[in-house]
């Protein structure tokens, strides 16, 4: 092909140092030869493999696609490939991924810790070489950085806009304690209430639900509530829109009979019937900070352990209006 060695192992890790249609050229060779790049080979000379580990709850809640098309976006930059992994609040299985990626030779993770992750999991990877970023949940102790919104403020907001319209009795529906995010957007919610002087009825709080089923199979419980509350502040956008499903089928109108705000200002929320009431929690720039922290890790840059709460904002749709009295 008349091209160096050098020329041909750069083109086939993608630098930038090859002209496009070189690098090209090169490629289409090597392809036509049946040559495959070993990375792993190549590791051994660099120290590293160009590999980075992604590790969420669940890759179906497009909260978590969001981020990871920012992730991906950041790391395509530098010519980083990464490897996703559903850990369902599975520990051993996201113990299990963590191991994979330090005998893949990994150069770093990112993750969304399954509940009850310790922070010797962390610890005992990153002094294993397995620098790590956190994204949407914070553990104690684990001292390395984190990037997620600033819950309890996005769900004050979402609180206060309701109060705004003067509802007095508000539930709180889905979520749990066992998150860092769970006790976060409840604390937003009760601060909230009682900032505005308003009672909280233990019963109001309706744990669980994260998913649109969870909020669906919700909507019984929250209208068959003793005090009838006139409005719901829900976990996620997915629970709001299960919610109002139910609420819909139950014969109730959302967002006239009862109002409903959401949490993350996903894609559908917009599109939802009605459009929901939601507060944007900055998934993309969380993404997109998390994937530059690792980067600046793997430079050798100084990388505070400290967590950056993106602020939320409030997006007003149609799912909100004064209060109605139900019968």
């Amino acid at each position: 092909m008349n091209v160096s060695t050098a020329t041909v192992s750069l083109a086939l890790r993608d630098s930038p140092l090859v002209a496009e249609q070189t690098r090209e050229r090169i490629k289409d060779h090597a392809r036509a030869i049946g040559y495959i790049y070993n990375r792993r080979a190549a590791s051994l000379r660099t120290s590293r493999s160009g590999i980075v580990g992604v590790v969420v709850h669940d890759i179906m809640n497009p909260f978590f696609a969001e981020i990871l098309k920012a992730i991906e976006s950041e790391l395509d930059r530098s010519r980083q490939t990464f490897i996703l992994s559903n850990h369902y609040d599975q520990l051993e299985k996201q113990r299990t991924f963590i191991d994979t990626l330090l005998q893949l030779g990994a150069d770093g993770v990112i993750m969304s810790p399954a509940i009850g992750t310790p922070p010797e999991d962390i610890i005992v990877a990153e002094e294993n070489g397995l620098p790590a970023v956190l994204i949407a949940r914070t553990v104690e102790g684990a001292q390395v950085p984190v990037f997620r919104g600033d819950d309890a403020y996005g769900t004050a907001l979402a609180t206060n806009h309701l109060i705004s319209l003067g509802h007095k009795r508000i539930a709180m529906v889905g979520g749990t304690d066992q998150t860092s995010t769970g006790r976060d957007r409840y604390h937003g919610y009760l601060g909230a209430m009682e900032k505005a002087g308003l009672p909280v009825d233990p019963a109001w709080r309706i744990s669980g639900p994260r998913t649109k089923q969870g909020g669906f199979e919700a909507a019984g419980q929250f209208l068959a509530l003793k005090d009838k509350p006139t409005a719901a502040c829900c976990w996620n956008d997915l629970v709001a829109i299960g919610l109002m499903n139910g609420i819909s089928r139950a014969g109730l109108v959302p967002g006239v009979d009862v109002s409903v705000t959401g949490y993350d200002d996903l894609e559908e929320a917009a599109i939802a019937t009605p459009a929901l009431t939601t507060v944007w929690n900055g998934q993309r720039e969380v993404g997109r900070q998390a994937a530059r922290a690792l980067l600046d890790k793997l430079s050798g840059a100084s990388v505070k352990p400290s967590q950056e709460l993106i602020r939320p904002e409030l997006h007003v749709r149609q799912s909100t209006a004064r209060p109605v009295e139900r019968s």
